[in-house]
């Protein structure tokens, strides 16, 4: 699973510009991309995401839990290395998931398009 639906990177880079959360052009989404600790999509905005893409493209979510992914609440320490030193540098992304384990990534959210349920 290489490769990304284009939908799926459209609708992520659309969903991050209408609600400026963070920029993002398709280049920076890959299949190990997480939602909270690399695109700042935590707390209430990650339902708000997954409701919206359930509704999108239209994904059974009925069965969806974050008991098995854990409720993504972002991490204080994350947040002020980035306002440190930024996002952009492979050794500061190493140091932050030091600090933080995301474990809801992009690659759920291809399988959930080709399974049609967010599971």
């Amino acid at each position: 699973m290489d490769q990304l639906s284009p939908q799926l990177t459209d609708f992520i880079v659309d969903y991050c510009n209408r609600y400026k959360v963070v920029p993002v052009d398709t280049s920076m989404i890959k299949p190990d991309t997480s939602l909270d600790l690399d695109l700042d999509i935590y707390d209430i905005e990650i339902d708000l995401f997954l409701s919206e893409f359930a509704e999108y493209f239209k994904i059974d979510k009925s069965k969806f839990s974050w008991y098995k992914y854990g409720y993504p609440k972002g991490s204080t320490r994350v947040r002020m290395i980035k306002a440190l030193f930024g996002y952009k540098h492979p050794l500061v992304k190493k140091l932050t998931s030091y600090c933080y384990k995301p474990k809801f990534r992009v690659e759920v959210l291809q399988q959930a398009l080709e399974n049609r349920k967010l599971l």
